[in-house]
């Protein structure tokens, strides 16, 4: 993993003063990195039955729809509000630096359907826990939620330790 965190660059005071971010820019430019974390992101839930890959705006995307890919597997998106064309659900939550909210089509998950949510960051864990409300609000059930970079300081595991969580690069 150390590979990996040589690729996340310190951006400070972004988006706001105060607040030290992980940029993973470097991380996706180069294709041996991004192979190795698609791979180790996806590695323990081979074999889980996994019906589709749930990812958060917009890092989530990358990494959820690439592991998608490499699983065989559908993509969900969960957007910011106004984005998606088709009815929709939603679910609001707290950032560490503001307020926000997801939503999916109403259509994108079955009852039953077994999702794994992807995203690039693990840190208050607001974004998570909605990603999961929302899976569940649709009808789907959590297998995990995985994460390249996972904030333990800011404690974001503890909203969402209801599941199986997987980061590979703790900072």
């Amino acid at each position: 993993m150390d590979k990996l965190k040589d690729k996340i660059r310190d951006i400070p005071d972004f988006p706001k003063p105060g607040i030290l971010f992980k940029d993973i820019t470097p991380l996706v430019q180069d294709p041996t990195s991004l192979r190795i974390a698609i791979s180790e992101l996806i590695k323990p839930f081979k074999g889980e039955n996994i019906t589709a890959v749930a990812g958060m705006e917009a890092r989530g995307f990358i990494f959820g729809s690439i592991a998608a890919w490499e699983l065989g597997i559908g993509f969900i998106p969960l957007r910011k509000p106004g984005k998606l064309p088709y009815d929709v659900q939603s679910v609001a939550y707290s950032l560490e630096y503001g307020e926000a909210s997801l939503e999916a089509h109403i259509d994108a998950i079955q009852s039953g359907d077994r999702i794994l949510l992807i995203d690039d960051l693990l840190a208050t864990g607001g974004t998570a826990k909605a990603s999961c409300q929302l899976v569940e609000k649709l009808g789907g059930e959590v297998v995990a939620c995985a994460f390249v970079v996972e904030l333990t300081m800011l404690d974001g595991r503890e909203k969402i330790n209801d599941y199986p969580i997987h980061s590979l690069i703790q900072y």
